[in-house]
Parts: structure tokens; sequence; C-alpha cells
């Protein structure tokens, strides 16, 4: 491995562990039940980051080919897990009507099923070949930047990551109408930006904070300070690093963390709504309100979620978190 592209060490880490989980499902005569159990979507999710990142840097149209490969798997378990999530919440609830959980589970089986296919057409588990070997055979065809290249390349990307995001929120464009188009969306592109330092293992390491300014303490919380998710992978095998600073990574992992739990919340609302829809065949005026009682008297509004994610958003912007975030 010391004498390949340090980018190609980097998918062939992911993809590894990735091969280690589909070799076990083979043997299964429900492979896609298997993957999802084992958590394959996190390596998943640092393959479709590090091809995303990769296509705008060099060879966009290899990595932009590899970045819907990667999707298509990581899109089939996000499916899996917004039904089965919902699923093993709401039949803990007992006012939740059993036929609304019947559909949840018949949805994550549906979803299971459509992995299983998609796992087949692609040739994703196959030992002599397969898709993995023919993603490597892609990687060696790449032309990969030197260490140093790659580094600055790097920094540089990412920077315009920052940048783009900071850029739509002094236009306007960031919007506060919708969960899924707006809060949603807004939160995927925040969150590239925290799953990047994990996935290109070590480059990107946070620089300790001199000081912690008053307006920083809020989103400097012991659940995220402790989260695994903030500790970077070891990077001493590099001579050079791109450096986060440290408090304004942890705001970042905390706009990200709690507009996670907006999102969550208002989607337990659209998912209670989807269900009673087709339970019942009815349209969906008829089924807010039935939605928001079959969720519990403590139940947010979808006006009300969406308020409270601009109340977090604002000052998060406000707050140059991002202007201060690359060191």
């Amino acid at each position: 491995m010391s004498n390949t592209s340090i980018g190609k060490q980097r998918f062939i880490y992911f993809l590894n562990q990735a091969k280690v989980i589909l070799d076990k499902s083979e043997v299964s005569e429900n492979p896609a039940l298997v993957i999802y159990e084992e958590n394959i979507r996190t390596p998943f999710f640092m393959l479709e980051a590090l091809s995303r990142f990769y296509k705008k840097i060099h060879n966009p149209k290899k990595f932009a080919k590899l970045d819907i490969y990667f999707k298509q798997i990581e899109d089939c378990l996000g499916r899996i897990d917004y039904y089965d999530g919902f699923y093993k919440e709401f039949i803990t609830q007992k006012n939740m009507p059993s036929p609304v959980t019947d559909y949840l589970k018949k949805k994550k089986q549906d979803e299971i099923d459509a992995l299983n296919r998609v796992l087949k057409k692609k040739n994703w588990i196959e030992k002599k070949g397969g898709r993995i070997a023919k993603i490597i055979k892609s990687l060696d065809e790449v032309d990969w930047l030197n260490t140093e290249d790659d580094t600055n390349a790097t920094k540089d990307i990412y920077q315009k990551d920052v940048n783009k995001i900071i850029e739509k929120y002094k236009n306007g464009e960031i919007k506060f109408n919708d969960i899924e188009s707006d809060i949603h969306e807004l939160r995927r592109e925040l969150r590239w930006l925290s799953i990047y330092p994990q996935c290109f293992r070590g480059l990107m390491q946070l620089k300790p904070a001199d000081d912690t300014p008053v307006f920083l303490q809020k989103y400097l919380t012991p659940e995220i300070i402790s989260s695994p998710y903030n500790v970077m992978p070891d990077g001493n095998n590099l001579q050079k690093h791109i450096l986060l600073s440290s408090n304004y990574f942890y705001a970042l992992s905390w706009i990200i963390a709690e507009l996670g739990k907006i999102k969550d919340n208002g989607l337990k609302v659209m998912v209670t709504e989807e269900a009673l829809i087709n339970v019942y065949k009815t349209d969906q005026k008829d089924v807010e309100q039935l939605a928001y009682s079959v969720c519990g008297n403590t139940q947010m509004t979808i006006p009300e979620i969406l308020e409270s994610a601009k109340k977090i958003i604002i000052p998060f912007f406000d707050d140059a978190i991002l202007e201060n975030l690359v060191g």
C-alpha cells in the first residue's frame, strides 16, 4: 500500500470495510438485511463523500460514476433505516394504531427487497470479480495527484464548499418553508463538512482553541465535545495537515445534531401522514390533524418545527461559525 497514491489508499480503506460485510452477506438468502444490520452504510457514506470530493479535483467523469454507485446503495440503506427507525419507535407507543406500524414494517421489507435487487443487478455480491473489483480497477486508471498537490487541492475544495454555504445564507437562498427541501437539505450540506474529515483518514485535524468567546459557549456542550464523531482519525503518518478550529468545528457539530433532532421531529409527522394516507386511502388534508394527535400531545406542528429550525440557523450563521472553521 505504501506505493499507492494517498487518494487511492483512502478509497481502498473503506472498500475493504465494505467488502468484508458484502462477503459475509453472500451466504445469506437476504443479503440486504445482513449488510443493513452490519452497518455497511458507514463505509458507503465515506466512499460517497470521497467520490463527491474527488470529482471536484480531477477525473470528474470517473468519480461522478463512482458517486452514483455508492449513493445508490447508501440511499437504499437510508430508506430502510427511515422506516425501520420509525417502526421501532412507534411499536412501543400505545396510542399508535397497529395499521400504521404494520405499514412501516411492510415498507421496510419493500426497501430491503429493493436493495436486494440492486445488489444483484449491480454485481455487488460476487467473490470472483464483482463490483468492488471493478471499482478498484477503475481507481487504478485515475490520474492521482501526488500527496502535496492532493493536500492543497483538498483544502481548496473544502474551503470552497464552506464558502458556498455561507454565500447561500448571505444571498437569502436558505429558506424555512419545507422540512425536506429546506431544513434537511441544509443539514445535508453542513453534514458533508463534518464527514469529509473522517473520510480523509487523518488529513484534517482539529486545532486547539486559544480562547473561547462567550458566544461560542452555547455550542460546546459535553455531548458535542465528547462525541466520537469529533475525534479525528490518526494522521501522524502524514507530513502536512489541514487544520480546522476545534471550537468552530464543535459548533458545526452542534448545529448538525440539533437540526437532526428537529428534522426527525418533522419526519415523524410526515411518515405518520404517509402511513395514514396509504392505510385509510384518504387525502393529506384529511390526516394532518390526526397525525398530530397520533404522535402525541408534545408533538410540534410543521410550522413550529420550521420556526424552531430558523431560531438556531440564523444565529449560527450570524456567529460566523463557518467563516472561522478552516484554520
